[in-house]
């Protein structure tokens, strides 16, 4: 599978001395997603996005767009290009594990894009199924460090069939706290025949989970 698609990265995976070369596939595509795109009513003619000026009113050309940061509300510091490079990560090449914790010890809310990680050539290959049977055996997902697009990701790596699954995890800034929702919401007192009939119908319904069913059957998947 991974022999027949484009490498989306492609490094070395270390962990303390030992080393493996490694590729990175995207586990996921939009490819075969339906997407609508805007048009012109009176002529059929797809519609183009415009930058605009929101004081203004006026489309901005191309090469007028810059990037700023806002200091106080409406006043905003251009960033030169420049500035901007000088902040982003250069790239190793290295998806470095820095530690083993147990799977389910990982909040689901924390995953974000999954990759499958293969070896890159037969000189990787033991190294790679050394650490891909260690972490089955015990149980446990490394958490390893890895700059993509100029920017460092931890990514969550455990074993899948022959293969491993990396997973980039979201930062703790962007996961929202769920207790504020939990506060304001009350406690009633669920009575026990209700409870009963609840647990039936869940018995009833129940059975196990098929992507193939679950998309085909879908009324709006695959619609963006």
């Amino acid at each position: 599978m991974a022999a027949a698609r484009r490498a989306y990265w492609k490094g070395y995976l270390k962990l303390s001395l030992v080393t493996c070369p490694v590729a990175l596939y995207p586990a996921s595509s939009q490819a075969e997603k339906t997407h609508f795109h805007q048009i012109n009513r009176k002529t059929g003619h797809r519609l183009r996005q415009q930058m605009i000026d929101e004081v203004t009113g006026k489309a901005v050309d191309k090469g007028e767009k810059s990037r700023g940061y806002e200091v106080s509300k409406g006043k905003y510091v251009e960033i030169e290009p420049e500035e901007i490079k000088a902040i982003q990560v250069e790239s190793t090449h290295t998806l470095d594990i820095e530690k083993f914790v147990p799977v389910d010890e990982i909040d689901r809310r924390y995953f974000d894009r999954p990759y499958y990680i293969v070896p890159d050539g037969k000189a990787g290959e033991e190294a790679f199924a050394v650490i891909r049977d260690a972490m089955k055996d015990k149980g446990r997902a490394a958490l390893a460090k890895i700059v993509l697009t100029n920017r460092q990701h931890i990514m969550a790596i455990e074993p899948m069939g022959k293969i491993l699954l990396g997973t980039l995890l979201r930062y703790d800034y962007e996961v929202r706290d769920e207790k504020e929702l939990a506060r304001s919401l009350p406690s009633p007192r669920i009575p026990t025949e209700m409870l009963s009939l609840a647990s039936h119908i869940l018995d009833t319904k129940s059975g196990h989970f098929n992507p193939e069913f679950e998309t085909a059957t879908g009324s709006s998947g695959g619609i963006g």
